[in-house]
């Protein structure tokens, strides 16, 4: 797999003004295309598609884009999928994630067929697909390979996969993720991004977090009318979302106890429930402090709460809060999102880095700027 490919050719200046047109898929709350925007106004999305409803509303308030809310088969199955450039999208991950079991037989490892429909439906020029690592290794992904071979669906386009670090790419977080990059047999693969391995350049958690107040209230009274008539909290800005939970006093001595860069292995026996006594080895991260000048760790959907990870402040005795998990995400201030505080984490949780986003999208600029100005078909 690589991570890096020879400059392509620049293109004309027609091409460099045009719009590039996109789908979504398994949009979220748009972190994936907020990527996008920020490199260039040319990429303009045409639909976007989201099962969680408060996630589809933080997509639609933020993008100005009509999202279909709902699963993507009964999308495929309600709508003329229109023709575009190119398709982004993240399949939900947990059915492959190597935290907890994994079943080969979880319903959301197939949730990529009806990303690979769509591509064979929308005729794109490239289309770009997220998921964990584990994804390379599993008979799903090896499926999908099959597809591209001659008779396959998609025999008409070829894949590369890029195992790669967000961290190398921007991102305040050593989050590692599997980029697939498919484009049609008569372009040329378009590579990927030279990765900054140089750590000392790597953008540290203090960049990103440090000199921020103490936590204060969320704003109150605020709801938000969905698209089925129900209303939740918000929109909230993200710089609206740095507020604390309620912990109990046992978890205040416990973070008391935790020293900079430590975990659960530092705390008095006292202060460890029976599981960490038992288990004198395992994750460092449980209950860890997180360091300032070194990236976060992967932000995940329960980053609030420092017994799923090392989530605790560096020096303050609390987990991070949403609106600092949204920074070290990339999302900026001013951006919105819609629902209670812990469907608001899981949305910022599930989000594609911003700063990955965008160093992927101003890549494929140069792709689309090379590529022939014309729309082909592929066998459906």
């Amino acid at each position: 797999m690589t991570t890096a490919s020879a400059p392509l050719p620049s293109g004309t200046d027609a091409s460099a003004s045009e719009p590039i047109r996109m789908l979504d898929l398994f949009a979220g709350v748009g972190g994936f295309s907020e990527g996008f925007r920020t490199a260039s106004s040319r990429y303009q999305v045409l639909r976007a598609v989201e099962l969680e409803p408060r996630a589809a509303a933080g997509y639609a308030l933020n993008h100005k884009t009509d999202v279909f809310v709902g699963s993507i088969e009964n999308w495929l199955a309600s709508e003329d999928v229109p023709n575009v450039d190119l398709i982004i999208g993240g399949p939900p991950c947990q059915g492959f994630s190597a935290l907890g079991a994994r079943r080969v037989d979880d319903e959301r490892n197939v949730l990529w067929r009806y990303y690979a429909e769509t591509v064979v439906r929308a005729l794109p020029k490239f289309f770009v697909l997220e998921n964990v690592p584990q994804f390379l290794l599993s008979k799903q992904f090896e499926m999908f390979r099959e597809m591209t071979e001659p008779g396959g669906v998609l025999e008409e386009c070829d894949i590369t996969p890029h195992l790669v670090n967000a961290a190398e790419y921007g991102a305040a977080q050593t989050r590692k993720r599997v980029i697939v990059i498919g484009h049609r047999r008569n372009l040329s693969d378009p590579g990927f991004p030279s990765p900054q391995t140089d750590k000392q350049r790597w953008t540290t958690l203090r960049q990103v977090i440090g000199g921020f107040p103490l936590p204060g209230t969320l704003p109150a009274g605020r709801m938000h009318a969905l698209h089925d008539g129900s209303s939740n909290p918000g929109p909230f800005r993200s710089d609206e979302l740095h507020v604390d939970r309620n912990y109990s006093d046992l978890s205040k001595r416990r973070f008391a106890a935790i020293p900079y860069g430590g975990n659960r292995f530092d705390l008095p026996d006292d202060l460890k429930c029976a599981a960490w006594k038992k288990h004198t080895s395992g994750s460092g991260d449980v209950m860890g402090r997180l360091r300032w000048d070194t990236p976060s760790v992967t932000i995940r959907t329960e980053f609030n709460k420092p017994e799923k990870g090392r989530y605790i402040h560096p020096v303050h005795h609390r987990a991070i809060s949403p609106h600092e998990g949204a920074r070290i995400q990339g999302f900026p201030d001013h951006y919105r999102f819609v629902g209670p505080i812990t469907q608001i984490v899981k949305q910022i949780g599930n989000a594609v880095p911003i700063p990955l986003g965008r160093a992927i999208s101003e890549h494929l600029l140069r792709a689309f700027d090379s590529t022939p100005n014309h729309q082909g078909s592929l066998r459906v």
